[in-house]
Order: structure tokens, then C-alpha cells, then sequence
């Protein structure tokens, strides 16, 4: 009797010795570390890729936003500021309706295939308010040179860039709203404009906020 009570006080006090030092471990420790090297080498991702302007954060590297008028009576969604570069289209995006407390985005895709007729609708649409808004009066936009990701939007709908082929053709519409010459904004894409990921993954890509913050900067000054 006496040495069972007494292995069951061993192995009770070994079990709870083993819950404090894994605690202590895995809960405190172990996170500290983590924590701490992450914010040393890898400052700006751990931090959550914060871009500033004008000494604030304005928004992440790696989400995209939406660049639109104010929604007008009566409009079911809201048009485009086509003073702006815009970025891909936002479909698979769903709205809050439960935790009211906050404005909160839910990211999603459109869940819709590849003959979906719904979806080849929106590809329709999205292509010829592609060409009509970014088309001026010395600019024709073709429909063959609206890129794919112009009128498809991503698995996240919050996709931060766009490709170059995509850029381009917004160059003039852009211009013209900001009283800039093409070269100008052709010249702040080309900057902004990164190649594939260590030379292999991915495709070159233009990050839309980091773009139009440059934009923004620079009509400051003309």
C-alpha cells in the first residue's frame, strides 16, 4: 500500500515536472527565440511587410486594395478613381456579416469553373471596362492586350500585384488624370517592376500600392 502511494506520488511529481519545464519551454522560451531572431534578420516580413507614406503606414506589401470613387445612390458597387493604377479584380471577396463591431474584409475566391457562365460573364465584362477606361483620346486600348489578370482575380482576392503587360496599358489613362506625360509614368513602372523570384519562380510583377505611392509623389511635384 505504502509503495504504491508513493509511485503514484513520483509519477505525479515527475508529470509535473515535466509540465513546467515543457511550459517554460515550448511557452515561453522557444517563442522568445523565434520572436527575437525573427525581428533581427527579418525585420520588415515579421512586422507584417508595412508600407509607409508621409511617415505612416498606409497598407501591406502583400495585400492588395481597392482604388475606387466613393459609392454613389443607387450604385451597387462602387467605379473605379481612374487617377489610380487599379489592381486585379476583387470577385471572390465576401462581406462581413456577423461581427459587425468591425469593417472586416473576407478574403475568398470566386469558386466558379473554368465554364462557369456567371464567370465567363464577369471576364467579359472586366475585359471591355478594361478597354474602355483605360483607352484616351490618343490611346486605344485592343482587347488582345488586356492580360489575363486584368479581368481574373486570385485565390485570396487580395492579391498586391499585377504584371507588366497590365501596368502598361493603364499608363496613358493615368497620365492624362495626373496632368503627367506617358513617359513620366512609363518611367515609374519600370521602376517598380520586379522580375521573377530568384530568377526562376513566379512572374515579374508590379506591386499596385508601392506604385501608386510613387505616383502620388511625383504629381506632388509637377
Amino acid at each position: 500500500m505504502n509503495n504504491s502511494v508513493s509511485n503514484t506520488a513520483r509519477l505525479l511529481g515527475a508529470g509535473l515536472r515535466a509540465l513546467l519545464v515543457l511550459t517554460l519551454v515550448t511557452g515561453a522560451l522557444y517563442p522568445l527565440v523565434v520572436t527575437g531572431i525573427a525581428q533581427g534578420l527579418f525585420n520588415d516580413k515579421a512586422n507584417g511587410s508595412e508600407v509607409k507614406a508621409d511617415g505612416r503606414v498606409v497598407g501591406s506589401s502583400l495585400i492588395g486594395q481597392a482604388y475606387n470613387l466613393p459609392l454613389k445612390e443607387g450604385q451597387e458597387a462602387p467605379a473605379p478613381d481612374l487617377k489610380w493604377f487599379q489592381g486585379r479584380p476583387q470577385n471572390g471577396l465576401g462581406t462581413n456579416s456577423v461581427n459587425t463591431q468591425y469593417q472586416l474584409i473576407l478574403s475568398g475566391a470566386t469558386n466558379r469553373s473554368g465554364d462557369n457562365e456567371e464567370l465567363i460573364q464577369w471576364v467579359k465584362d472586366a475585359k471591355a471596362a478594361v478597354v474602355k477606361d483605360n483607352s484616351t483620346g490618343t490611346y486605344k486600348v485592343k482587347p488582345s492586350q488586356v492580360p489575363a489578370d486584368a479581368v481574373t482575380s486570385s485565390g485570396s482576392g487580395l492579391d498586391p500585384n499585377i504584371s507588366p503587360q497590365y501596368a502598361d496599358i493603364q499608363v496613358h489613362r493615368v497620365a492624362e488624370n495626373n496632368g503627367l506625360s506617358t513617359a513620366q509614368v512609363q518611367k515609374l513602372v519600370d521602376e517598380h517592376t520586379e522580375g521573377r523570384t530568384l530568377g526562376f519562380m513566379g512572374e515579374p510583377r508590379v506591386n499596385v500600392l508601392e506604385l501608386n505611392i510613387a505616383l502620388k509623389e511625383l504629381a506632388a511635384k509637377s
